[in-house]
């Protein structure tokens, strides 16, 4: 099956170089091209492409305001190809993604890099992957009544075991993760009273705009990791660009510059392992959004050491990717939606087990002993 692509682009070298690119691929097709967010509009229920590559300064309606637009008329899957990674611009690209693009991908200065076969290969595999993408038009937040529906019937994916309460919290993700990061983390209360790690695969030069974005609406103050530092109560950390995130012996961060593991530094693997090996019992580990399988063999190591394990279901996944390897490898001990996710390590660290369910209503456990999933 042809993938059809829609280019959007005010450059004329980034569109002869981009579609050479694409060109070179015998599975996509580009079936149009656009200077103008206005024209592209024109373009789509014309050509119906499977996948749109857009940037973001264009004249006459931007990236922003294109992608809104896609999104409330002809939903599809948006991938962001921008040069730019000032502080400025990622703050815009992240407000994309949270408009409903998918992804974002770094284009180069020049078209020279057309003949980067690392460059063509990423850019492709991106495209496939985005083609089987399904998006949705943008719809309202859920009411209260319904979230409360959607948390009484997580019961359904309730584990008997119980876990001490946790002392740290890893969060793995990769496409579709910025967008469920924030939903996660936002939600997390200002008094949360462990530290959380974030290993968020990403392009080099977008995780300060990552950073920022997401520290706009969460109540926790966002950090990146430095080498002997303490993971500290209520703070969230990311790793450094292209470094593994570990703890030593004395549960202090190390900063790596070793081998990628999977195809990937930072490697969610590589910190779960880590937190698993120091934390053991008291280690909470989570995979979100994301292609590939990152994370998976992680979360094992997790469960072994008698820690909690937490996979975001398919329904909410932009890529049902890393969260399905773990399901499929027997780690995860609740599969949740991403917005009931904090609900239930808030529960945790708050009462040691979840809160029982009397009459549709939350309430908490009198005796704070043991975690219990009911």
């Amino acid at each position: 099956m042809t993938i059809r692509v829609l280019l959007v682009e005010d450059s004329q070298l980034a569109l002869i170089f981009l579609k050479r690119i694409l060109d070179s691929s015998p599975q996509i097709e580009v079936v149009g091209e656009a200077r103008t967010g206005l024209e592209a509009l024109t373009l789509i229920p014309k050509v119906e492409p499977d996948v749109i590559c857009t940037d973001l300064h264009m004249p006459q309606m931007n990236g922003l305001e294109f992608t809104s637009k896609v999104m409330a008329l002809y939903p599809r899957p948006i991938l962001v190809i921008s040069v730019s990674v000032q502080i400025e611009d990622t703050k815009n690209i992240f407000q994309l993604l949270e408009a409903g693009a998918v992804d974002i991908f770094p284009k180069p200065n020049t078209g020279l890099a057309a003949d980067d076969e690392v460059f063509k290969q990423e850019l492709v595999k991106k495209i496939k992957i985005l083609s089987g993408v399904k998006v949705f038009r943008k719809r309202p937040k859920l009411s209260i009544q319904a979230q409360n529906l959607q948390a009484r019937d997580l019961s359904t994916f309730s584990s008997k075991k119980s876990y001490p309460k946790p002392k740290i919290v890893v969060i793995g993700a990769s496409t579709g993760g910025p967008q469920a990061l924030k939903e996660l983390l936002t939600q997390l209360p200002s008094d949360f009273p462990i530290p959380v790690i974030c290993v968020q695969h990403i392009c080099f030069g977008f995780l300060q705009g990552l950073i920022d974005w997401l520290a706009v609406s969460c109540q926790l103050p966002i950090q990146i990791a430095q080498a002997g530092d303490m993971p500290r109560p209520g703070k969230i950390y990311f790793p450094p660009e292209q470094l593994h995130l570990e703890l030593d012996a004395r549960g202090r961060f190390i900063c790596s510059d070793l081998p990628p593991v999977a195809g990937h530094r930072p490697s969610v693997t590589v910190a779960f392992e880590s937190a698993a090996k120091f934390y053991g019992k008291a280690c909470v580990g989570i995979l979100l959004s994301g292609m590939g399988i990152d994370g998976a063999e992680g979360m094992q190591v997790i469960a072994q050491a008698g820690g909690f394990t937490i996979a975001q279901d398919e329904a909410t996944s932009v890529v049902f990717g890393m969260p399905k390897a773990a399901i499929e490898l027997g780690v995860a001990q609740q599969v949740l939606p991403i917005n009931a996710i904090a609900r239930v390590i808030v529960e945790r660290t708050r009462s040691g087990e979840p809160a029982r369910r009397t009459g549709g209503s939350l309430q908490s456990p009198r005796a704070p002993s043991h975690e219990r999933l009911d």
